[in-house]
């Protein structure tokens, strides 16, 4: 397989995470998607030519997926603030399954599979544009996101004091929006930011685990199986952990 990935630049990194590719070769390969805080824009590309546009919403558990043989595939990895201010709406309503889009959206189906500079080139151009049209953003949400995602601040206690904004208020807001509380999307990110460390084979916890046990259990809960289990990865199951290989 194939994987890699291009970061955006300057104020879209705040929406963007990464665009990504991936290419399988001529065997099927079962994968596991580990919950990791982000949701995703996938195109799917087999034998050349486009087959799906999908949205993902938020994982909050394992998922299995079979990918085809000769399959290719340019996604965007969208950080929780682009929702509502790229996409404008809410993504509660497919928490752990997936819309299909039209192959026309955002021009998608223009691009050919050997093409993935430019549709993150172009793409990023027009995120930066359609961002500076927008009416102001909520700073709260910016410095929410950025203490999250950056691993700053690891309680809804600290954040609420940090942004100035009520913790009703900030749960009322990612139910509202992503069907989650802000205390599962810090164990999500908690728990995603353990991948690396245990893909090169650390399996003692953090500090931002109580215990061993404890450790096991979070990681258990997200992943489906033990820290170990997943430093084995057998078969390349667990995508995330193949990557920071």
């Amino acid at each position: 397989m194939k994987y890699r990935e291009i970061k955006p630049n300057g104020f879209l990194n705040n929406f963007v995470q990464c665009f990504w590719y991936y290419e399988t070769t001529d065997t099927e390969i079962q994968h596991t998607i580990l919950p990791d805080g982000y949701f995703d824009l996938i195109a799917e590309f087999e034998n050349e030519t486009l087959t799906t546009v999908k949205l993902t919403g938020i994982w909050t558990k394992p998922k299995d997926i079979q990918i085809a043989k000769n399959a290719k595939f340019f996604a965007i990895r969208f950080k929780l603030l682009a929702i509502e201010y790229i996409f404008r709406k809410e993504i509660k309503s497919i928490l752990d399954s997936i819309v299909n889009l039209p192959f026309s959206f955002w021009s998608i189906d223009k691009y050919k599979t050997d093409e993935f500079e430019k549709f993150a080139s172009e793409i990023s151009n027009n995120l930066e544009t359609s961002i500076k049209l927008l009416k102001p953003i909520d700073s709260r949400k910016l410095k929410l996101f950025d203490f999250v995602y950056e691993q700053k601040i690891k309680t809804v206690a600290e954040i609420s004091n940090k942004v100035f904004w009520s913790s009703r208020q900030i749960n009322r807001y990612f139910q509202t929006r992503f069907g989650i509380t802000l205390k599962e999307f810090l164990n999500i990110v908690r728990c995603n930011a353990t991948y690396e460390e245990i893909s090169n084979g650390n399996l003692n916890p953090n500090p931002d685990y109580f215990d061993q046990a404890h450790f096991i259990k979070e990681i258990k809960k997200y992943t489906g199986v033990t820290p170990k289990e997943l430093n084995q990865n057998k078969n390349d199951r667990f995508l995330q952990l193949s990557k920071t290989d």
